[in-house]
């Protein structure tokens, strides 16, 4: 099999503006498509936009005591093993990822994402070269809200016209109600369809991932696997 060269990015820990506690990147949105990835033979780099220690959501971490991700058995035995995690403490930034280097990109998400990636010109920039290479190039859940700010060579909006998904409104609707109060500073299926994408979910919290050519989005969380389906296949 012909080894290829995959960059995962995951966001920098960040504060919810809208609720003030800590957020980070979603550690199934990492660690499910790191494992099929690697376990097809490619090679990963974990990387995020400023570089340094990166951290989990909370709800994400299997062993957090809200037990919000308790079954994600996967995640637990990645976390488990100190040399998963060294590559947690050290991501390099993207100012220094060149994109020649790669065969495809993936973002992850997480809650961090919506606070740190609109506005990211690196990132965006980044994540265009991949597109315009023509390297399958992938965003997952709430990683997708990068998707909002590209534009094409014309300055259109880079998701107009195409199909896509990501977190939807039923399941920000979902953590709202669970939360008491509004979780997240935009939602991106409306800003999505504003901008002219054909957006499309399945129902809340099912595992959904769809290709538009080289663009690979993912609808949530329980969908890593499925991006890394589309990623695998995009590369053989």
């Amino acid at each position: 099999m012909n080894s290829k060269s995959v960059l995962i990015v995951v966001a920098n820990p960040a504060i919810s503006t809208t609720l003030g506690w800590p957020v980070g990147f979603w550690a199934a949105e990492l660690i499910h498509p790191f494992d099929a990835l690697t376990k097809a033979g490619h090679r990963i780099t974990i990387a995020s936009p400023r570089g340094g220690r990166v951290e989990l959501d909370g709800f994400s971490d299997p062993r957090d005591a809200s037990g919000y991700s308790k079954d994600d058995t996967l995640s637990l035995e990645y976390l488990g093993k100190p040399e998963f995690n060294v590559l947690l403490e050290a991501t390099p930034a993207l100012a220094g990822v060149k994109s020649a280097d790669f065969d495809a990109i993936l973002v992850a998400g997480g809650q961090s994402p919506m606070f740190t990636f609109r506005g990211d010109a690196g990132l965006a920039r980044l994540f265009m070269e991949f597109h315009d290479a023509g390297k399958p190039s992938a965003a997952l859940c709430h990683g997708t809200c990068l998707l909002l700010d590209l534009k094409n060579a014309d300055g259109s909006p880079f998701i107009r016209g195409r199909r896509m998904t990501g977190f939807a409104n039923s399941e920000e609707d979902f953590a709202d109600q669970v939360v008491g109060q509004k979780v997240m500073p935009f939602r991106i299926e409306d800003e999505a369809k504003a901008l002219g994408a054909e957006f499309i979910t399945a129902p809340a919290f099912q595992p959904h991932a769809l290709a538009d050519g080289l663009l690979i989005t993912g609808q949530q969380q329980h969908s890593g696997h499925e991006v890394a389906k589309l990623l695998l296949a995009a590369l053989s």
